[in-house]
């Protein structure tokens, strides 16, 4: 038998006070698994950087499968237990709406997801201002942002501020078509922000609604960063630099955009983060990279695209519903979702892939959400 490696007291106590502070198990030297029944472990340092950090997610559903019936049922034991175990601090819960009754079914969605969060109160705190993320960090809860991923529901630019009343704080002005606002990513010609669209941009910054461009065709995005006097988002994108596809961002948009003060949110959808295999953690820290590099670390954060498990674990019929309902140009593959980056701990891996590159602790809480904090406080005040 080898012998054991010397451990001071020191270590040792070191040691006991992380596991007394986060009732994660040690086990073996700086190693932590987040509960019992996992199998991951994490270095103290990645479980100390995202308990200390305000993390958010600026796209992260609380359920891909959202039917009315999981806004209808008690959350399970599981839900709670992977929200309560995630890192998580913010939520960008955010569905796309479109259509002739999309005013309709926007509605329809905010009342179930309000009662969804309502009746987890212990748990949930939905958002006005950016100072209730910072209370629910120091309480121990999830954090709430509603949004919308299409502004086909604004009918007229007063609708902007009824549904604020009711409780949306970000909308995306288009999805991936075009509607009466501006242009999608994955249509042939991008006319860019239309006139109702620029009454609507108008309407947002009136109330203190984030404009996302996410979806958006490259004209649009840069038309709307252009437009608002106040600083935009890319809350789920990456970067077209790394992946030629129709639905990332040039350089030229997020140059733009971080020229505003605005921030850009790294996805972890399969066909945005790799061309190629293998497509895994280092391959999303790249695209962060990127940004980074190009316009510096203070414009970049998290949309992760997803919930907490990924699109793999959605039933079948709905997961083949899903791919069919895009053009070909979105180019799925057989996976959605990115290696090791498809479970309810993923924020840990990418900390520890954050590490692993040499970020210092205040650049990975900046990452994490700090940057996205900025913003939202710049836009919602608080």
């Amino acid at each position: 038998m080898p012998a054991l490696p010397h451990i001071s007291r020191r270590h040792m106590l070191g040691g006991a006070a992380l596991v007394a502070a986060t009732g994660f198990p040690m086990i073996n030297l700086g190693a932590y698994r987040l509960s019992a029944a996992s199998p991951r472990t994490y270095s103290k340092r990645a479980v100390d950087l995202v308990r200390s950090s305000l993390v958010i997610d600026m796209l992260e559903v609380l359920k891909i499968d959202d039917r009315p019936q999981f806004y209808g049922a008690a959350m399970t034991t599981k839900d709670e237990a992977d929200f309560r175990a995630c890192g998580i601090t913010g939520f960008h819960h955010s569905v796309g709406m479109g259509g002739p009754t999309a005013h309709e079914d926007t509605l329809e969605w905010i009342a179930l997801s309000q009662g969804y969060i309502g009746r987890a109160a212990h748990l949930f705190t939905l958002v006005d201002k950016a100072a209730d993320l910072d209370r629910a960090k120091k309480q121990g809860k999830i954090a709430i942002i509603l949004g919308l991923q299409n502004s086909e529901h604004f009918r007229t630019p007063a609708d902007v501020k009824l549904f604020y009343q009711i409780g949306q704080r970000v909308s995306q002005l288009t999805y991936n078509s075009q509607n009466l606002l501006g242009t999608g990513s994955t249509e042939r010609v991008d006319g860019g922000v239309t006139d109702f669209g620029v009454e609507i941009i108008k309407a947002m910054n009136q109330v203190g609604m984030l404009v996302d461009v996410s979806h958006c065709g490259a004209r649009t995005t840069l038309d709307a960063i252009a437009l608002s006097p106040k600083p935009i988002a890319v809350t789920h994108s990456n970067c077209r630099a790394l992946v030629d596809h129709p639905r990332l961002k040039s350089d030229e948009a997020i140059r733009a955009l971080a020229a505003k003060g605005g921030v850009m949110g790294i996805t972890g959808v399969r066909m945005f983060v790799s061309a190629k295999e293998p497509t895994g953690i280092p391959q999303i820290v790249d695209h962060i990279d990127h940004v980074v590099k190009l316009v510096g670390v203070d414009h970049v954060g998290i949309g992760s695209d997803a919930d907490l498990n990924g699109y793999e674990d959605m039933p079948p019929e709905m997961y083949a519903q899903l791919k069919a309902a895009y053009k070909a140009s979105y180019a799925f593959r057989d996976k959605i979702d990115t290696d090791g980056y498809d479970h309810p701990q993923k924020i840990y891996d990418l900390t520890e892939e954050l590490i692993r590159r040499n970020y210092s602790d205040a650049n990975i809480a900046a990452i994490l959400g700090g940057n996205f904090r900025r913003l939202l406080a710049s836009t919602w005040g608080g």
